[in-house]
């Protein structure tokens, strides 16, 4: 039997894989580097979507008999040795990238191979598998790694606007007929169409559709994706795009501080309600301020926000579901 055969998830078997990996990060700064070790498993499997559609993934995973997509989110600070060790138990090969930072080469069928490297510059990074490219990437083998400031738990970089917390975005879109010609093997024939649009994994589930409110099924509620805070929560958030198609992020409540774009620290701040991210890796970083929502009537500082995208396609799945496609939602507690 091969791994793909038993790997076979819905939404909550997926999401329990990867609860501790992605979304609100946990960090306290130091005054010395240090090494920091992760083990990949790269590992294959399906996972149902919410029309019940079963699609062939490939993660970046904690351990061999699990999938997680996307993989752990790694928080590190400028100067440690990073070393993650790399066990690939397909029967094709893969490697482990991050663009200017590390690149494993290719990993046979069966084999392991750690990679050691360290990052001085802070900031947000995809690492990913490089390796027929486009398509492992976007099978799945992809993940994010937030690098601090050495000294610092409140900046991106340093002398940028602070914040009190931070989580990952990462956006992804799913064309279920390239996926089926992969896992067979087979190079994909026709245009990229994608059919299902996800943020860490995971769909939304708007109110009265199954699974509304689940964190393990619902993106609007997941806790690594859903924005919670109060008045003064200044929220850093690293988004990155691991599909094909460009996207318009968009937020209600508040605008967002705009830091950097593709990785490049911008020379103004500027606030934005909607900005534009790149297919094919694009990055951006913000800061959500929650501060009192300047347009709300009447005046109050809780209430519910969504963020969504400004591309019609990415909020629909399988093409007709609306509102399960790539959105969540801002909480002001």
């Amino acid at each position: 039997m091969k791994r793909r055969d038993f790997l076979r998830l819905g939404g909550a078997g997926c999401v329990s894989t990867m609860l501790s990996g992605l979304g609100l990060l946990s960090w306290s700064a130091r005054s010395h580097a240090e090494l920091i070790q992760r083990t990949f498993y790269i590992t294959e499997g399906f996972i149902d979507q919410i029309d019940g559609t079963s699609i062939y993934f490939r993660g970046f995973s904690s351990s061999s008999d699990s999938l997680d997509v996307p993989g752990e989110a790694l928080v590190v600070q400028a100067g440690d040795t990073v070393e993650i060790t790399l066990v690939n138990t397909l029967s094709s090969s893969h490697s482990f990238v991050i663009d200017g930072v590390v690149d494993s080469g290719s990993i046979a069928p069966g084999q392991t191979r750690t990679v050691r490297f360290s990052v001085e510059k802070p900031g947000t990074y995809m690492y990913y598998d490089a390796l027929d490219a486009p398509h492992n990437r976007l099978l799945g083998l992809h993940g994010g790694m937030a690098v601090m400031p050495a000294g610092s738990d409140n900046e991106l970089y340093p002398g940028s606007p602070t914040f009190v917390q931070q989580y990952f975005w990462i956006f992804h879109d799913i064309d279920p007929a390239w996926h089926d010609r992969l896992s067979r093997g087979l190079t994909p024939n026709t245009e990229y169409v994608p059919r299902f649009f996800t943020i860490n994994g995971l769909g939304a589930r708007p109110p009265g559709a199954p699974g509304n409110g689940d964190p393990a099924t619902d993106a609007m509620h997941d806790p690594r994706t859903a924005l919670h805070g109060k008045v003064g929560d200044r929220t850093l958030v690293r988004i990155l795009n691991a599909g094909m198609c460009s996207q318009s992020v968009h937020t209600h409540g508040n605008h967002m501080e705009w830091l950097t774009q593709n990785g490049e620290v911008r020379a103004d701040v500027w606030k934005k309600d909607c900005l534009y991210l790149d297919g094919n890796k694009g990055a951006l970083d913000v800061i959500y301020p929650f501060e009192t929502p300047p347009d709300a009537w009447p005046p109050t500082d809780v209430g519910e926000y969504p963020m969504h995208l400004h591309s019609e396609m990415s909020q629909t799945a399988a093409g007709g579901y609306y509102m399960f496609g790539a959105l969540t939602d801002i909480f002001f507690e």
